[in-house]
């Protein structure tokens, strides 16, 4: 079974490619296209099929013979050449969008026509009445050691700034010369907003001191990966085409964060295009285990969160790029809901995956930032209004955990996954065996894969996905351009799957509040197609004596082994429904006190 997300994707291209034989086509009149009346010869006659004029490459019953092998279908001979026949006049036609001569260009940021919705009709979606009670706070008295204000909690900081017993612009210089400093070494800045921070620190401040606090993240610094848009302050999307690309406008997550006064400190590193963690200045690297890179693509995020560089960031999220780099740097992180959180402004990977989330060192934390980011944006169709429901003084006892037993048994899980569910116990909550079919979710990653493609069709075509510093098998390039031969039929029958998974996670949502899963197992692809909030905190550590890598193997750079045995973080994940975020942050907070290994700082990032 596929445990992380490379071998998902690696396997999912296998048998479920199409061929598009579609080239530039040739010259023809200017309305043609689906049949007409005229074209038919009969004055009243309606349009038919196969009767436009001929356009595009020459076909013969080999070119389908050939196409066959990528879709795992077999015609017979017979059909192949009815096939080849009107290929020129029936199918050709349809590519006129892409190749003219009625060409058109389709705007960045429109989406498609048909959304995805997660709701099942009759799931018990709670309609939540937008109550947020945050902790009693911290018994921890301030402390005036540098490292243990920039490993403080969000909670924690908000205190010291609304008490004054911190000002934000401290707070902010504290972490500018933490990036400044240890950068070099985790190469997880792309942007440093010194002149920015600054600004809005002392005007922090200055409202503070006259009495106008606008919440918890109030002169909070925090870090964007670097796919959210900025007004006048580069985006790049890691990926060198885009290095010097500049926005004119602010994603709608910066402005909510701006609104809430937290305090802009660095554009953070992210695998190109949202990929893994190498971008065009490098790989960024494990706070934990230098050796090896931090996990993606919300590399730079889980890099920074970790090593003390920020109070916390945003990362996003379509197939594993909050909850890889969460486990990776041992730092919590939050994937709320699909449409929870507006993504009017930031880059477009896959339409109906996306979503952008909070990573933190703790889970009260990740709730704080959830409740400023959420709502409805006009510019992102997928995004509805929501209310969070939050309540971090309410016991967990008497919740029902859902785990299902054979992921806790495979290879995907660790002692460390067990121990979870005996913890989970130990608090209060009601352990509840739950059965997810062994269904073939590899081949959702289809529809990941199609609107990639789509999203970034005119890199392919012009050949500037040439210019990034991967160009290995599981690379976004090469999986851009086989993605030209996927099967629109095949596409549609993964989406009816997709809504079948969904009734399926309704079903086991109705007997539990919450799952608690090994964070690499099936629940990976299943709870980002289906659109479930996913919690992954630490919970313990394991030790590893090679450098983990989310590339393939490759035999030409074998990975470093370690000279010993290296102890690193590991994590959980915790499932919830649809719009419960607030469950998850009641569960994640009862297991982290019990846990007790939130606290613990990786090597190498003191003070001095």
């Amino acid at each position: 079974m596929p445990t992380t997300r490379r071998e998902f994707l690696g396997r999912a291209v296998a048998g479920i490619a199409s061929v598009a034989a579609a080239a530039k086509a040739d010259e023809r009149a200017p309305d043609a296209g689906a049949g007409t009346a005229a074209d038919a010869g009969t004055p009243g006659a309606p349009p038919a099929f196969g009767t436009s004029p001929s356009i595009g490459p020459e076909v013969n019953p080999g070119t389908f013979a050939e196409a066959e092998k990528l879709v795992q279908v077999t015609y017979t001979p017979e059909y192949r050449a009815q096939a080849a026949a009107n290929w020129r006049e029936s199918m050709a036609a349809l590519y006129e969008r892409r190749t003219g001569p009625k060409k058109i260009v389709l705007e960045e940021a429109l989406a498609p026509a048909t959304l995805w919705n997660p709701a099942i009709p009759g799931a018990n979606i709670a309609r939540k009445r937008g109550r947020f009670t945050a902790s009693k706070g911290s018994p921890d008295r301030f402390s005036e050691n540098e490292d243990d204000i920039a490993y403080a909690t969000v909670a924690q900081q908000a205190g010291w700034i609304k008490s004054r017993r911190l000002s934000s612009t401290r707070l902010t210089q504290i972490y500018l010369d933490r990036l400044e400093r240890f950068d070099p070494q985790l190469k997880c800045v792309i942007t440093l907003t010194k002149d920015l921070a600054l600004e809005q620190a002392m005007k922090a401040d200055r409202e503070i001191a006259a009495g106008k606090y606008r919440g918890p993240l109030h002169g909070i610094p925090w870090g964007a990966k670097d796919l959210v848009d900025t007004k006048g302050i580069r985006t790049t999307y890691g990926a060198e085409p885009f290095r010097n690309r500049v926005p004119a406008v602010d994603a709608a997550v910066v402005r909510k964060l701006h609104d809430a006064g937290a305090v802009l400190v660095a554009k953070l590193s992210l695998g190109a295009l949202a990929l893994n963690d190498i971008w065009f200045g490098g790989q960024t690297l494990n706070p934990w285990l230098p050796a090896e890179g931090s996990s993606g693509s919300s590399a730079g995020p889980g890099a920074a969160t970790a090593a003390g560089l920020v109070s916390f960031a945003i990362g996003s999220e379509t197939l594993g790029s909050i909850v890889a780099p969460s486990m990776r740097c041992g730092v919590t992180g939050l994937r709320p809901t699909f449409g929870r959180v507006p993504r009017t402004g930031a880059m477009t990977l896959c339409w109906t995956l996306d979503k952008l989330g909070p990573m933190a060192r703790g889970v009260e934390d990740t709730l704080l930032v959830l409740q400023a980011i959420s709502g409805a944006d006009p510019g992102d169709l997928y995004s509805v209004q929501s209310d969070l429901e939050f309540d971090a003084t309410q016991p967990v006892k008497g919740l029902r955990i859902g785990y299902v037993p054979r992921w806790m048994n495979d290879a995907s899980a660790t002692p460390v996954d067990r121990k979870a569910l005996e913890v989970a116990k130990q608090v209060g909550m009601q352990p509840v065996e739950v059965d997810v079919p062994d269904w073939p979710y590899g081949s959702l990653v289809l529809l990941l894969f199609a609107e990639a493609a789509a999203a970034f069709e005119d890199m392919t075509l012009d050949r500037r996905l040439d210019q990034l510093k991967m160009q290995v098998l599981d690379a976004w390039p090469n999986s851009f351009r086989q993605s030209r031969f996927l099967s629109a039929v095949d596409y549609v029958q993964a989406d009816r799957l997709r809504r079948k998974v969904a009734q399926q996670m309704a079903r086991v949502f109705s007997g539990v509040d919450l799952l608690l899963v090994p964070s690499f197992s099936d629940m990976l692809t299943i709870g980002n197609f289906t659109g479930h909030p996913s919690l992954t905190l630490r919970a313990g550590f394991v030790e590893v004596t090679e450098a983990r890598s989310d590339w393939a193997p490759d035999p030409k750079n074998p990975l470093p082994k370690l000279p010993r045995p290296v102890r690193v973080p590991h994590g959980v994940t915790l499932i919830g429904k649809l719009f419960d975020e607030g469950t998850l942050g009641r569960a994640g907070i009862a297991l982290e006190r019990a846990f007790n290994v939130a606290r613990e700082r990786p090597p190498g990032f003191a003070h001095v």
